[in-house]
């Protein structure tokens, strides 16, 4: 195991509700300010994901190649992990959410 690689008994969902508490404890703006402001965020890590696309296909003729498609698959880990962070600021059982919505998609994706 490396020190970027969490160790294998690692829960999802222990490691979101540790960064939102770290969050909640650390944000210089609380309140629907705040609320709103980490819902925006998410914005900010899918920004993140188009430009590491667009370095990594060198789609900037100025620029060139300036990542790698690894890059891309760190910037849509951050959006994953933001969108579970915001989801669990607005519920604490973000999990049980989370689970039933992806079954309702699974039902209606494999449907036919």
């Amino acid at each position: 195991m490396t020190a970027e690689e969490p160790p294998a008994d690692t829960d999802i969902w222990s490691a979101i509700d540790g960064q939102w508490r770290w969050l909640e404890a650390n944000q210089p703006l609380g309140d629907r300010e705040g609320l709103l402001l980490r819902m925006l965020k998410l914005s900010e890590e899918v920004g993140e994901v188009a430009q590491a696309v667009i370095g990594a296909t060198g789609q900037n003729p100025r620029k060139g190649v300036t990542h790698t498609w690894e890059d891309v698959q760190s910037e849509l880990c951050d959006v994953a992990i933001t969108a579970l962070v915001a989801l669990r600021t607005l519920t604490p059982e973000a999990r049980e959410v989370f689970l039933r919505h992806l079954a309702g998609v699974s039902r209606r994706s494999l449907r036919g």
